[in-house]
């Protein structure tokens, strides 16, 4: 057809019609046109422009097609393989070249370093009452008291993050997120919740890791690092320490030693983490994880002096 006939059939003027044509070229639209009397532009023969036997599955999977572990995680393996063969078919020569260089130089891995996954029994169910918008009623491990509660969840999305599952979830109206993981019993419910309308599980999420940072790191610990343990930071302790004590360290007067501020989340959990720098670190402040890191560390002498 002309670009006059195509202006006439659309409605619009011939303009319009070569801008789109050369819209439609850059998308890879197998479309090419002849010049001259009885000329026109005309689609390839054989070319589709539509997806066909996608089956409910495959179309669901589609998202994942580039997340092979989390399609697995999620029973879609099979789907998101035939989704993504019968996407590759329905491309141009061109676009399919294309698709395959890439294909071949990126893969993306979302899981963690050494093997850290979590054990995910009851993804499974999570997934089904995010995709059918019904209610969950699951046993949950949390880190309070009492640890094992029964909980009713309306589950609006699932995230993965660093090879971890989390449901994201209202219950007993407020939203929160649940780790897969720590779920102990999940039974999928026949009543349905409406999802509200508004509701962007990025934009949650977002806001969601930002306060989870701030509501995390609530207090402080002064301390003493030599110069190793300043090298191993980077490798042990994770950005927001590591930052925080490039924003604060001062030298002591020994030799390489500086005293830095961080930010802890517990006694408790500041006592594990600093453990792992042995004598390259020493606590100054506060006074009971000071006091808590020498009990350890005259129980481990204790302990060696036995041993030996």
């Amino acid at each position: 057809m002309t670009a006059e006939c195509l202006a006439t059939e659309l409605e619009v003027s011939v303009r319009t019609i070569y801008r789109e044509i050369e819209a439609l070229h850059d998308a890879g639209v197998a479309l090419y046109g002849e010049p001259g009397r009885g000329g026109g532009y005309r689609l390839v023969d054989g070319y589709r422009t539509q997806l066909t036997g996608l089956t409910r599955d495959e179309a669901a999977a589609l998202s994942l097609a580039a997340m092979p572990a989390a399609a697995r995680d999620l029973g879609l393996s099979s789907a998101a393989a035939g989704a993504a063969t019968k996407l590759n078919a329905a491309l141009s020569e061109d676009l399919r070249r294309r698709a395959d260089h890439i294909q071949g130089r990126l893969y993306f891995d979302p899981t963690a370093w050494y093997d850290d996954t979590d054990r995910t029994t009851f993804l499974t169910e999570a997934a089904e009452a995010v995709w059918q918008d019904r209610r969950l009623q699951v046993t949950y491990l949390r880190w309070d008291e009492p640890r094992e509660v029964r909980r009713t969840l309306e589950p609006y999305g699932l995230v993965l993050k660093g090879g971890r599952w989390y449901v994201v979830a209202r219950s007993n109206s407020q939203l929160r997120t649940y780790r897969v993981s720590q779920l102990r019993d999940a039974r999928l419910l026949d009543e349905r919740f409406e999802r509200p309308g508004g509701f962007d599980l990025a934009t949650y999420w977002s806001g969601y890791l930002a306060e989870f940072t701030n509501r995390r790191h609530r207090r402080t610990a002064t301390v003493r690092l030599s110069a190793r343990g300043q090298q191993r930071l980077n490798h042990l302790m994770e950005p927001a320490v590591v930052k925080a004590v490039a924003a604060t360290a001062e030298p002591t007067g020994d030799q390489g030693w500086v005293e830095a501020t961080l930010p802890i989340e517990s006694i408790i959990h500041a006592h594990d983490e600093l453990l792992r720098l042995g004598a390259d670190v020493e606590v100054l402040a506060p006074p009971e994880l000071r006091d808590l890191l020498a009990r350890t560390a005259r129980a481990m002498a204790r302990q060696y002096r036995r041993s030996g």
